[in-house]
């Protein structure tokens, strides 16, 4: 007889042993009929699975992040479905759900084409509209093979024999077609609403080039069709966003193969990019920073010392000389702490904070660049801050109030805050991670800042809280991280010691803090944010002056000069062009001022000013133009209320 404990504290009794759907019929016809799936004791169940004992459970629907990952995870199987309906020959891979979706790989002699995957979407649409039932059998270990062997899955096949130790698989049939899955899956396709088939892309079986290359079909599934909608707005706006599209036709970077995954700054790129840097450097003066240079390659030792050769070495780029092994900086942190123990600190001292703009290298794959966002070769806007345990929660806030005014200068106002915990390789005691996790999320409690927790999900040597910022199409982006660490200065890592009020030797707090995180990757982001249309403060060029005819040329130089002298970024148009012309060439190069002189303007000492949206401004003398373009600059990307 189990009794069923729901979240809200309240039990239902069954005499004998009873489904999920089951509970949910036995609560309400409406949640039966929403439900799609339950966590049984905290493991996610099939709605048909049976619950024999007593048990917590709780239903779930689309309007839970399980359901939609259940949801999507079915989505596969739909494709897999359709597939095996229109290319029988096909054999199927694996089809799980990535972000806002799922794929399937496939193995098929015939390309599949843009077309192809419409007609593929349609057979979809036609089955989930059935509502067939999804059935689901454990089966035994040889029935299932048999059943694969039957209908020469080949790679399904391979998936069995590589789990020897599995006695029953969970097969899932969805009318004639059968997969293999853990589930849970989706009790009928009638959840299956909103979906769209993307692209197809290349993938080898389980990642490895020595295996046979297959297709992989991509989808997207959401809960109802406006989410769809939106979803797929958003990726046309991306689309018109990427940077690696602006960055070409900006100027700004490019990237080479002949150095793959790192960045070739262009002048007006170079620029952006200072701009930022600058930013962040006035920070570090402002917050009592001080800023230091560590060496690029240093003593594998080192990395062995601090962890990071354990965790990293893969993804590490390495050079020997002279019979020593070195290694290419990853992080910057076990060179922080070398200058930091360059002198003896007393707690008097305390808090160093440690900055540097540190250029780190990480051996990437080469399938996973992408433009500015996954590159092997970036700087981080990098610090580490000693401090003692009683100085930890002031620390962090400071931290926290930095990353919010930061991220606010740039334009971005939607934050959202994640707490990591411990991950299963790691380094340091089970007491020391007690006390660094209580410490963090208890800064995060007393700051009043809603966050999500992603148990498992720290640095190997500290909890850390994560900032993802929401750009104006609704994608998150995670750059700035704080991290608290007790274990890389101990005795038994780098060392890194303090004097006490007690005249002993104490070892340090470190906090490891990035706002920015890879400033190519922020850039990035800002390129894609603006849509290259950046806020004056930021742009490269954030003016361009014109001339009418080459008679105006020498009242351009020298009003360009004298705007120059002012700080300003200006470039003068001396071209024998029209001045339409000029003006359409420089709104596409998104400047947020253009300048025209005629006889006019040269008659009175003015400049003629167009603003970047078209708007004629009219009139300005160089005194009421410094003032227009100090107030512009004064907001940063801050959001001005009219």
């Amino acid at each position: 007889m189990p009794i069923i404990t729901l979240p809200d504290g309240s039990k239902r009794a069954f005499e004998d042993a009873v489904t999920v759907m089951q509970v949910a019929s036995d609560i309400g016809a409406g949640l039966a009929k929403a439900t799609i799936a339950g966590r049984v004791n905290g493991q996610l169940k099939d709605a048909s699975d049976l619950i024999t004992d007593d048990a917590e459970l709780q239903l779930i629907t689309l309007k839970d992040e399980d359901g939609l990952h259940i949801m999507r995870h079915s989505c596969a199987h739909l494709l897999g479905h359709a597939l095996k309906q229109l290319y029988p020959a096909a054999k199927m891979a694996i089809g799980p759900v990535v972000e806002n979706g799922f794929y399937y790989d496939i193995d098929l002699e015939e390309k599949i084409t843009p077309e192809d995957l419409k007609k593929i979407e349609q057979r979809m649409k036609e089955l989930a509209k059935t509502k067939y039932e999804v059935i689901k059998e454990m089966t035994p270990r040889a029935e299932a093979l048999a059943t694969f062997k039957e209908r020469q899955e080949d790679y399904k096949i391979e998936l069995i024999e590589d789990m020897p130790d599995e006695t029953a698989f969970g097969l899932y049939h969805h009318q004639e077609y059968i997969d293999m899955c853990r589930g849970p899956h989706v009790p009928h396709m009638g959840f299956i609403k909103a979906f769209k088939l993307t692209h197809v892309a290349g993938a080898y079986w389980r990642g490895s080039s020595d295996n046979k290359m297959l297709q992989r079909i991509y989808g997207v599934a959401f809960a109802d069709k406006q989410e769809l909608k939106d979803y797929l707005h958003m990726m046309e706006e991306a689309e018109k966003r990427d940077h690696r599209k602006l960055g070409k036709q900006l100027d700004l970077f490019h990237v080479d193969e002949l150095a793959p995954g790192m960045a070739f700054w262009h002048p007006k790129g170079s620029t952006l990019y200072r701009v930022v840097e600058n930013y962040m450097r006035q920070q570090l003066v402002e917050n009592d920073y001080q800023e230091i240079r560590t060496p690029l390659i240093m003593d594998r030792t080192l990395w062995e010392k601090s962890g990071h050769w354990d965790k990293f070495k893969d993804n590490m780029f390495t050079t020997e000389t002279e019979n020593r092994d070195y290694a290419v900086k990853p992080m910057n942190c076990p060179g922080h702490i070398q200058v930091y123990n360059h002198n003896l600190s007393s707690y008097r001292d305390l808090p160093i904070r440690l900055a540097e703009f540190g250029l780190v290298h990480r051996n990437e794959p080469s399938g996973t660049l992408h433009g500015l966002m996954r590159v092997r070769s970036f700087t981080q806007d990098d610090a580490h801050i000693f401090c003692t345990p009683e100085q930890i929660k002031e620390e962090v806030q400071a931290c926290i109030d930095l990353v919010f005014n930061t991220y606010a200068d740039f334009g971005f106002d939607n934050i959202q805050v994640k707490f990591s915990t411990r991950p299963e390789q790691r380094v340091g005691e089970d007491d020391v991670w007690d006390l660094a996790e209580e410490a963090l999320e208890q800064t995060l409690k007393d700051a009043n800042l809603e966050y999500a927790l992603q148990p498992g999900e720290g640095a190997f040597y500290g909890p850390k809280i994560e900032f993802q910022l929401k750009d104006c199409i609704g994608r998150v982006w995670q750059c700035g991280t704080i991290q608290l660490d007790f274990s890389m200065t101990q005795e038994e890592r780098l060392n890194a010691v303090y004097i006490g009020a007690d005249n002993e030797k104490h070892h340090p707090v470190m906090i490891h803090r990035a706002i920015l995180g890879s400033l190519e990757r922020f850039v990035g982001i800002l390129v894609e944010h603006y849509e290259g249309k950046f806020p004056t403060w930021l742009a490269p060029t954030q003016l361009v002056i014109a001339s009418i005819a080459d008679v105006h040329n020498e009242y351009v130089a020298e009003f360009a000069k004298k705007l120059k002298k002012q700080g300003f970024r200006v470039e003068s148009d001396l071209r024998n062009e029209k001045v339409g012309f000029k003006i359409r060439e420089h709104t596409l190069q998104r400047v947020p001022y253009i300048l025209v002189v005629g006889d006019q303007e040269m008659e009175n000492g003015t400049v003629n000013v167009r603003a970047r949206g078209g708007e004629n401004l009219g009139s300005f003398s160089f005194e009421e133009l410094i003032d227009l373009l100090s107030e512009d600059i004064s907001h940063l990307g801050r959001i001005v209320e009219s």
